[in-house]
């Protein structure tokens, strides 16, 4: 059962965690629409599989964090500063995602498995994220950081990663398209930030 909940939450976080329209998925859409579907599904397994290192990492650290109760709260507090300098970072400082791919990038012959790979690197956002993903489900007896239900998680998270990807791919098919998302997205992803950020600081100070 355990397995079962470890996957359904890490398929729920990480789909969840991409809709927002941003660098990666929105990359892996142009691809598709300039180079074809093939090349917008290699560079979407490349951030997939960065996503599931990242997400591996992230556990490991929760799980240190998880056999030590006495950290969790300075864990809250350290991630309280994390998400508000998230905020802070897409709100005043990340650039537009109304700009287009830089021609460089859409032209480059690097595969584009390793080029989803290097964007999902440059994206750092997971880490804090699972960690508090898997310390708050933690908290509630859902989340568990026992093998394989760890595992479990990880291959989720790509899983759900991957499926946000082909949705972007699959309906973002024309150029004009791009149109549609006529506000900077990195408002958005800093709302998010910005929500956590708050029940956060609740569960800290309240």
């Amino acid at each position: 059962m355990s397995v079962v909940l470890n996957f359904v939450i890490g398929f729920l976080a990480a789909f969840v965690g991409v809709i927002p329209p941003g660098l990666l998925n929105m990359s892996a859409a142009k691809i598709s629409m300039k180079e074809g579907r093939k090349k917008g599904v290699l560079f979407s397994i490349g951030v997939c599989v960065t996503v599931c290192i990242q997400t591996y990492v992230a556990l490991l650290f929760a799980r240190l964090l998880d056999q030590h109760p006495e950290y969790v709260d300075r864990l809250q507090e350290v991630a309280l500063g994390i998400f508000i300098c998230i905020t802070l970072y897409f709100f005043f400082i990340a650039k537009d995602t109304r700009r287009p791919i830089p021609e460089g990038f859409e032209k480059s012959k690097t595969s584009r498995f390793f080029n989803g790979m290097l964007l999902g690197a440059l994206n750092l956002l997971p880490l804090p994220y699972w960690v508090y993903i898997s310390i708050t489900f933690a908290g509630f007896g859902w989340f568990t950081f026992q093998q394989p239900a760890l595992w479990a998680t990880v291959i989720a998270s790509g899983i759900g990663t991957f499926a946000m990807l082909m949705l972007y791919v699959q309906f973002f098919r024309r150029k004009e398209d791009q149109s549609r998302w006529g506000v900077n997205m990195n408002y958005i992803i800093g709302g998010i930030t910005a929500i956590i950020s708050v029940i956060t600081a609740f569960k800290i100070f309240g």
